[in-house]
């Protein structure tokens, strides 16, 4: 595994090149996952089915590593950055469980995840740290398990007015490994690369959480590894389940000039029943926009013939609705400075790529949320 590792840490390798790379690998696998999905759901044979459920499985498993280096990366130097948040405990395992429920029985494995505490308990934690934290844990577990059950849980003990004991346990049928560089070359070796860089993170997160890692031998055969740490106590969260229907039926315009980016955005339309049209460039876009059939326009910033800014600031000077239809931008350069542009050209929000469901979801139901009350007003 040091080896592999070295490659992620490259000296050669600057900062800003890595991160370009990771976000067109990363765009590529979304495109690639999209057009599976699309298939998936065509008229194919079993075997064309088959065939479509691999490459599926594939690209998700590229863009799970690759997530797992990139954040080993970015901690390589500041540690593991933290930001927690009031979470409801017991549904931090239940996303586990739905998280892991379907890599187990691939696997032929079964998951098991309980929770053990006050139903109401909310803590501040980090909880998409947390369940990297688990990840690495149950990956290894569940690698390492031919047949049987893995079993997840989380036990919450009060500790006065002020906090909780947060207590994690992962049961394998097999000796289990720490989370530390020295084993991390056995890991890959015996579950491959994709286990190791999961408990090499999973290692350091604890770290930073101040917790303690510990094992302990299964009656029978393989261990038990289990961790503990304190979290403060927060306010019982108030879930707020923003619903997709103020993003259904919204006939939106997709404009990218790679055609997978738009399969892409047009996939992720449908999820929300939203209808979709697509457009190439910046003046296929004005002029699509010119008809005033779109409730929204996602537009991309990078185009030949007409970039989305331009493209944006033509739309604002069409007459009537055409003109105040909402433009959310798509672009992987989506820092402050950047973000700042492309709302001051006129557009009311930005995605950065490669787009995620529930980001895509909430700029849309933002700005279709602010297009209505304008109306409205």
């Amino acid at each position: 595994m040091v080896h592999v590792l070295r490659v992620w840490y490259m000296p050669s390798l600057s900062e800003p090149l890595f991160e370009r790379l990771a976000a067109e690998i990363r765009q590529q696998m979304d495109g690639v996952l999209a057009l599976a999905d699309r298939m998936s759901r065509s008229a194919l044979s079993s075997d064309a089915q088959a065939c479509v459920a691999g490459v599926a499985e594939a690209a998700d498993s590229v863009r799970r590593i690759l997530d797992r280096a990139i954040d080993l990366h970015g901690t390589r130097d500041d540690g593991v950055t933290l930001n927690p948040e009031p979470h409801r405990l017991r549904d931090l395992i239940d996303q586990i469980q739905d998280r892991w429920q379907d890599r187990a029985q691939a696997n032929g494995v079964t998951l098991l995840a309980a929770y053990d505490g006050d139903p109401e308990a909310c803590a501040l934690v980090d909880g998409q740290r947390l369940l990297q934290l688990f990840d690495g844990l149950i990956g290894e577990a569940v690698a390492g398990t031919r047949r049987g059950a893995v079993e997840a849980s989380l036990k919450v003990v009060r500790q006065g007015d002020e906090g909780f004991r947060l207590e994690g346990r992962v049961r394998g049928s097999e000796r289990s490994y720490s989370a530390e560089a020295a084993d991390l070359a056995e890991i890959e070796a015996r579950y491959g690369l994709e286990t190791a860089l999961g408990a090499a993170l999973g290692g350091r997160i604890l770290k930073a959480l101040g917790g303690e890692l510990r094992r302990e031998a299964n009656t029978g055969a393989g261990e038990t590894v289990a961790f503990k740490f304190v979290a403060e106590a927060a306010p019982v969260a108030v879930e707020e389940h923003e619903s997709a229907d103020a993003a259904r039926t919204a006939h939106v315009l997709v404009v990218d000039d790679n055609a997978t980016n738009r399969m892409v955005a047009q996939t992720l339309c449908e999820m929300f029943d939203c209808t979709s049209e697509s457009a190439d460039d910046g003046i296929a876009a004005v002029e699509a926009a010119r008809t005033g059939r779109f409730d929204l326009i996602l537009m991309d910033i990078k185009m030949p013939r007409m970039d989305g800014v331009a493209a944006t600031k033509a739309i604002r000077g069409l007459a009537g609705r055409p003109g105040q239809v909402p433009i959310i931008a798509l672009t992987a350069n989506a820092d402050p400075d950047d973000a700042a542009g492309y709302l001051s050209a006129g557009m009311n929000g930005v995605v950065e790529k490669p787009m995620k469901p529930e980001t895509l979801l909430q700029a849309l139901q933002q700005a279709l949320a602010d297009a209505g009350a304008a109306k409205a007003a």
